[in-house]
């Protein structure tokens, strides 16, 4: 049975098993990849409490096999994914997964030892946008206390999540950012913090089912558009399948529209951040986000974060996830025999949204996106419609 490993014995023993699993490469979702993971955590946990024998860096071992080997970054995109997140692991940008371990250890020999490793980043509290977390009510400092540091300040808005070192694993194992622009990773870290806070205020009583989001279930959603009050009562019919929707804006530098957010295999959470006040961006992120959630969040702790203002992604998963959510709102075939798809008029969105019982911002946004100009149609995309549903959010000084 594996447990908490507490001497160097267990931790070599433990190790070897390790070794053998990342050997066979057990699919996911088999009971042989769960104990790879499991194995995983221990190892790292007794490291950073125990271990002081000195390993290499992980990032620096992979850069030493590639000098031995007179491999460039080209070459380890069959073991990373592709050419963006080599880019990132070897910046440090991005951490190992599972699934790249297990490559880079069979395919290049570099010990799991070695690989598994987290990069010991400690945190730099005074990094945290503070001001703007006061500012926005997000965290309080105590008026009876004179001095206080950043980090007494900071922490409870991360012990609000489930504690820092949940938050922590969450934002940096197996964490997806799509941006066209870097992400301040400390904003980031402060906003999930406070997404997650948000939830736990929110317990469900129902655990989310996968294969729940069909693409029958998510046409069902779509078709709720026609309400004014949707994206309100939206998130109170996907608590009923085990889906929480928190709303909430997004801090500077992150650019981000949305998140989906593994919290527990039985628990995936949304978060969106309205950055553009219209009903037809709310509607493409919230099924962006759905379909993350059908498609592609099979383990605790898996994230992803989207600035859906990136259209050219080489993750096959964003385009998945676009492909997804487009067919949801408006099918393809659809969309081809409509004349919406030829003429960039009123009478034409409302034909379309009628026949698709959906709201017609919805229509002319695909219009605007699909013609790439965003004048057009302007009045039918529900400017100025969503964040009022939204009061308890706190929208003044909009976050660049």
């Amino acid at each position: 049975m594996n447990k908490v490993i507490k001497n160097e014995e267990e931790y070599k023993e433990t190790l070897v098993t390790l070794e053998k699993l990342l050997d066979i490469d057990p699919a996911p979702g088999t009971l042989e990849n769960e104990e790879l993971e499991l194995l995983t955590l221990l190892v790292q946990d007794y490291e950073s409490r125990d271990y002081q024998s000195i390993q290499p860096d992980p990032i620096e071992a992979i850069k030493f096999r590639m000098e031995q080997q007179n491999l460039t970054p080209r070459d380890l995109i069959p073991y990373i994914g592709s050419r963006s997140k080599v880019s990132e692991v070897l910046s440090g940008k991005r951490p190992l997964t599972i699934s790249m371990i297990r490559a880079l250890h069979s395919g290049l020999g570099i010990p799991a030892s070695v690989l598994i490793q987290e990069r010991n980043e400690k945190l730099n509290w005074d990094r945290f946008p503070t001001k703007q977390l006061v500012n926005w009510g997000w965290i309080t400092i105590p008026e009876h206390i004179g001095s206080i540091s950043t980090e007494e300040i900071v922490r409870p808005l991360f012990v609000a999540a489930g504690s820092l070192e949940h938050q922590e694993i969450l934002y940096r194992s197996s964490s997806h950012v799509r941006s066209g622009r870097a992400m301040d990773d400390y904003s980031l870290k402060a906003w999930s913090a406070r997404i997650l806070a948000l939830a736990a205020k929110k317990p469900l009583s129902i655990k989310y089912r996968p294969g729940t989001l069909t693409l029958e279930f998510l046409r069902k959603i779509a078709q709720l558009s026609t309400f004014k009050d949707a994206p309100l009562t939206v998130g109170e019919i996907l608590r009923e399948y085990g889906i929480r929707v928190i709303v909430e804006r997004h801090l500077p530098r992150t650019y981000l529209d949305g998140a989906a957010i593994m919290i527990s295999k039985a628990e995936p959470l949304i978060g969106l951040t309205l950055r553009y006040d219209r009903v037809d961006n709310f509607w493409f992120t919230l099924m962006h986000e759905l379909a993350h959630i059908a498609l592609h969040l099979e383990n605790e702790s898996d994230v992803f974060y989207d600035d859906l203002d990136v259209e050219d992604v080489d993750d096959p998963r964003e385009n998945e996830a676009n492909q997804l959510a487009s067919e949801v709102l408006i099918p393809h075939d659809i969309w081809l025999e409509s004349p919406a798809s030829r003429q960039s008029t009123p009478m034409a969105v409302e034909h379309l949204a009628t026949k698709l019982h959906i709201n017609p911002a919805i229509v002319a946004g695909r219009i605007q996106h699909e013609l790439k100009s965003y004048k057009l149609l302007r009045n039918l995309v529900g400017s100025g419609k969503v964040r009022k549903l939204f009061p308890d959010v706190n929208w003044e000084e909009s976050a660049k």
